[in-house]
């Protein structure tokens, strides 16, 4: 199955199923403005593989726009899905690990969550690749990018 037709599943606007996606979005990322890494996460001796502090903001700002499309877009065609709980249930991870990490300084903890959040994605690119490859496909680049970042909690952890 392509694509299917961004129509079927529900019958709201779709300016109003964006904004919606967005928004919720935007909420999981307003944890990293609550935790922020701070003095502690400055203290921590980084390995090899850290890319500098400015890199984050505009990797996770790209990275958060994907995830809300490609939310959106699998509410519009499947709603009722198991998908669109994954879609979720990442993005409530995602929003946990920083709060562990960043929050209450357990990289142990988000070590697990992490994990969690890493198959959850894998998860959602396989459910959601037969009802819509444009939103698998948004979601690669996350799964790349927390794969990187699931290396680099393990040597934080370590």
């Amino acid at each position: 199955m392509q694509n299917k037709a961004p129509m079927a599943a529900t019958r709201q606007p779709a300016w109003m199923i964006y904004a919606l996606f967005f928004t919720l979005t935007a909420a999981a990322a307003s944890v990293g403005a609550l935790f922020g890494p701070g003095a502690w996460y400055a203290a921590l001796q980084k390995p090899s593989f850290n890319p500098p502090n400015w890199l984050f903001a505009p990797v996770w700002t790209v990275l958060y726009v994907m995830i809300a499309v490609a939310g959106a877009r699998t509410w519009r065609v499947a709603a009722d899905s198991g998908v669109c709980a994954l879609w979720g249930l990442q993005l409530a991870l995602n929003a946990v690990w920083t709060y562990l990490f960043f929050g209450v300084h357990r990289a142990d903890l988000a070590l697990i969550d992490i994990g969690l959040l890493l198959a959850t994605i894998v998860a959602f690119i396989v459910r959601a690749w037969p009802i819509d490859r444009t939103s698998a496909g948004l979601f690669v680049p996350y799964f790349l990018w927390v794969s990187f970042a699931t290396a680099l909690n393990f040597a934080l952890w370590r």
